[in-house]
């Protein structure tokens, strides 16, 4: 179903709080909408506060575990109203925190999502920055490796490229290709609309054995 009520990075630097690039749509809807298409992250990229959302075209960001300086350096090379992705191959040190936080949305950036660790969950969630990532730590970084950007990678088991959009919110992260983009979106709202008309039937006393054709299987 939808979710168009949660928080989408709206900070000090965006203003009103910037339209869903996914149409409200959330990532298991946009999933069963289009898996040909779309691909889920593996589950341990999770939300690192209650309620965040994120949905926006890709930034994609090649660092190295351990080190912070490419995502200092993405925050001010990311368009507005990009979501960073970052691989930094899953390494549990704190690459992301407050100060990043608010740099980014002073920048207009949408949220991040990253393969490694993070930090200052507690401070991200009042300013309302959406982080999905595998760990939380307060291991410190260095700051040695530029990084490089817009080239293909591998976060969460799933390639992703500069433009393709990346979906989080409570039941994980989706990631659909640039080119495949309005046809997930069209079939999302049509799925929305059966989900609709499925609840209402439910509500006025149908059995989903009924409503899906399981009765004879019991």
């Amino acid at each position: 179903m939808t979710d168009t009520g949660t928080k989408t990075g709206a900070g000090p630097g965006t203003g009103s709080r910037t339209a869903d690039a996914a149409r409200g749509h959330s990532t298991a809807t946009l999933y069963e909408a289009s898996s040909s298409y779309a691909r889920a992250c593996d589950p341990v990229l999770r939300a690192v506060w209650s309620g965040a959302r994120v949905a926006g075209p890709a930034f994609t960001v090649q660092g190295v575990g351990g080190d912070n300086l490419a995502l200092h350096r993405a925050v001010v090379e990311a368009p507005a109203g990009s979501v960073l992705v970052v691989d930094l191959q899953g390494a549990a040190h704190g690459h992301w925190g407050e100060i990043l936080a608010v740099a980014a949305q002073q920048r207009g950036l949408l949220g991040l999502v990253v393969d490694g660790g993070v930090r200052d969950v507690a401070e991200q969630a009042e300013l309302g920055f959406p982080v999905f990532a595998p760990h939380v730590t307060v291991v410190g970084t260095g700051k040695e490796h530029p990084g490089v950007f817009g080239a293909p990678v591998r976060v969460g088991g799933v390639v992703v490229r500069a433009g393709d959009l990346v979906v989080g919110d409570a039941d994980g992260v989706v990631v659909v290709p640039a080119a495949a983009v309005a046809s997930t979106l069209d079939a999302s709202d049509a799925r929305v609309a059966d989900e609709r008309r499925a609840l209402a039937a439910i509500r006025s006393g149908v059995t989903t054995l009924d409503l899906y054709g399981l009765g004879e299987q019991a």
